[in-house]
């Protein structure tokens, strides 16, 4: 491989704080798609990304938080699935990803005959977060180091490289891909084998292995291991 652009990589880790978004919270379907539509990006974000991160979240099956109250609070399943295929990573923009949201919100007030509403103290809370991030004190100088490292990092480490990468910069890549490219086009195996993986509708654990196995595939030095 050749040396292009080398920079030792820092791995980092990062934890969420998050605070109320400063708006009302919706009680109903109507209310929902009206908060929608003046929310901060940052809530967007938050409902729709973080989820991955939160200790709290739990569900197997929504992987955002408007389509798990839309199941478990309207007890709307057909809004709730509607909701849960919607993936932010697949839209240039959190505006963009606001309009499909509010696109599929008013398709499904067109359809119901009454509004649906939630339980008393089951309101939506409009959250956001900030993302504190931190050094683990552990660096990589070769790929290698990368194939041998990723399955001891943290999943959060995980989030913070490979999710909440694609929002630091135009070119909407990981920090891993983004590392490797520095080591000239024989890294290009690694670099595609990562740019394959399907990350958004799985949980941090899958995409650890994931990650591991396409790394281990790519890179001939890691098939041992």
């Amino acid at each position: 491989m050749t040396d292009v652009n080398y920079m030792p990589f820092a791995i980092k880790d990062c934890t969420l704080i998050t605070r109320m978004a400063g708006i009302s919270t919706a009680m109903n379907l109507r209310e929902l798609q009206e908060r929608i539509r003046i929310c901060p990006e940052e809530c967007l974000f938050h409902h729709f990304s973080e989820t991955v991160i939160r200790p709290t979240f739990d569900d197997p099956e929504f992987h955002n938080d408007f389509a798990v109250w839309a199941r478990r609070q309207l007890r709307d399943r057909v809004l709730a699935e509607r909701l849960g295929i919607i993936n932010p990573y697949k839209l240039d923009s959190l505006e963009e990803l606001r309009d499909v949201v509010l696109d599929v919100l008013e398709e499904r007030l067109s359809e119901v005959n009454h509004i649906p509403w939630a339980p008393p103290g089951q309101d939506f809370q409009f959250m956001q977060a900030v993302t504190v991030v931190f050094d683990t004190g552990i660096t990589l100088d070769t790929p290698q180091q990368l194939c041998d490292q990723l399955p001891h990092m943290s999943l959060s480490s995980i989030y913070y490289h490979f999710v909440e990468a694609r929002r630091r910069g135009d070119d909407k890549l990981d920090d891993f891909t983004l590392w490797l490219q520095g080591f000239g086009d024989g890294i290009s195996p690694i670099t595609d084998a990562l740019r394959g993986v399907e990350f958004y509708f799985v949980s941090l654990w899958e995409l650890q292995k994931r990650l591991v196995s396409a790394v281990k595939t790519a890179l001939p030095e890691c098939a041992h291991d």
